[in-house]
């Protein structure tokens, strides 16, 4: 096994290294084992209640009317989050456009949006018009809110209580940490907050973006009180599979107001073909619980490999997971590169590029990435990225299986070690 890491690339002195830390990790891994078992039979339940047969891998053109496989797709994502209704389409192009829909689709003019986890996701701030861009909903005369977090990462309801008005028409939670440092929250936290929101103003929608998390847990934000909750299937739930894709999982009147935003009034959730994507969009949900856990491994090795070295990790090498990104600060933008450079030589695709920082759209920064996926952007597979600032933190996630993620974490070990930006001598 070391001489084929070796062909790979990867140093006997850093195999060493990651099979010493390896060790320490059984325990941990086999508990992630146990919740995709679990995950993997409420998957396979929702897809037997709902009859899924070859009829529905059929592709729709057109309009798309009549499309029994799109219909049950939905259903069987409205299962699986335990909500009274879905939406489930390859139209929607990634994770902040099925964001920006369910936000389009319930604020009107006059209304509030409030944000009680701090600043959002950078593309989201163009979408609510904190950075001005055309199209955004302040221009809509929608007003945006935020209560920031405590020092310590958690949650502050009185400036949550504070914020809260008669205008406050829905709050926006992200259970990722985006480029921040900040933790990630679990979804019992997330109940905790939805409850305490609607106890201050029961009328009041919850949205919780969920990139990343789907399947980290065996429940979901939508099983504790979000009207919607929303995310991208080039992350978790596509499996590495589907090509293009979102979905909002939620109340059957967010929905519908949804499926009108995206298509037309009138016209809602009975058009948009499938143009072909079912059978990947139904597979790579159906393995979406197993390749979730192999990302989850990748990120809990990946700290206690960082963490050992002196690197500030969140979470920590300890800690509970509640999403699939690993952030480690590593001080510089030379380490950042050196690491990015390790994640891309273990790609399958595009193994020989070398990722430099750029000014990505929607960023208000340079931005590096690495990702050498057969699906363009799919975060699921092997992938580091963040913005070249302070503290110059990077944020890997992905892997296809564990092995790969185990790989691309030995990778990006080695190629800082080669540049002389890490210090193996005393390990």
């Amino acid at each position: 096994m070391q001489e084929m890491y070796e062909a790979l690339g990867v140093s006997r002195k850093v195999y060493s290294f990651g099979q010493a830390v390896l060790t320490g990790l059984r325990e941990r891994f086999a508990a992630i084992d146990e919740t995709a078992e679990y995950n993997q039979a409420k998957v396979l339940r929702a897809m037997q209640k709902n009859k899924l047969s070859g009829a529905c891998f059929a592709a729709s053109t057109g309009y798309g009317y009549n499309d029994l496989g799109r219909e049950a797709l939905e259903a069987v994502y409205a299962d699986c989050f335990h909500t009274e209704s879905a939406l489930v389409r390859p139209q929607i192009t990634c994770g902040t456009h099925a964001l920006a829909l369910a936000l389009g689709a319930v604020l009107r003019p006059g209304d509030e949006l409030l944000s009680p986890v701090g600043a959002p996701y950078d593309t989201l701030e163009e979408v609510i018009g904190i950075r001005p861009s055309p199209g955004s909903l302040a221009e809509y005369g929608v007003t945006y809110r935020q209560a920031d977090l405590k020092p310590d990462g958690s949650f502050d309801y009185d400036a949550i209580r504070a914020a809260i008005t008669p205008r406050t028409k829905l709050i926006t939670i992200q259970r990722s940490k985006g480029y921040a440092t900040r933790p990630s929250f679990s979804v019992e936290a997330i109940g905790r907050l939805i409850a305490f929101c609607k106890s201050v103003k029961p009328d009041v929608l919850c949205m919780v973006d969920n990139c990343y998390g789907e399947f980290v847990e065996r429940t979901e934000p939508s099983d504790v009180g979000a009207d919607m909750t929303v995310g991208s299937l080039i992350k978790n739930p596509g499996g590495g599979l589907a090509s293009a894709g979102g979905y909002i999982c939620g109340t059957a009147d967010c929905i519908e107001a949804c499926a009108r935003r995206l298509t037309a009034p009138g016209l809602g959730r009975e058009v948009g073909a499938n143009l072909g994507q079912l059978p990947s969009m139904y597979q790579g949900f159906f393995l979406a619980p197993t390749v979730t856990a192999g990302a989850l491994k990748g990120a809990i090795f990946a700290a206690n490999i960082y963490e050992r070295l002196g690197f500030a990790c969140v979470p920590d090498a300890t800690e509970p997971r509640h999403d699939i990104i690993q952030a480690v600060t590593l001080g510089s933008p030379e380490r950042m590169e050196a690491f990015c450079l390790g994640i891309q030589a273990a790609a399958p695709v595009d193994s020989h590029v070398t990722p430099v920082p750029w000014p990505m759209p929607g960023y208000d920064s340079d931005v590096i990435m690495a990702a050498g996926a057969f699906v363009q952007g799919s975060s699921i597979e092997l992938s580091a990225d963040g913005p070249i600032r302070p503290p110059y933190a990077v944020y890997f996630q992905g892997g296809l299986t564990w092995y790969h993620a185990k790989t691309g974490i030995l990778m990006s070990l080695q190629k800082l070690y080669e540049r002389g930006l890490v210090d193996l001598k005393e390990i």
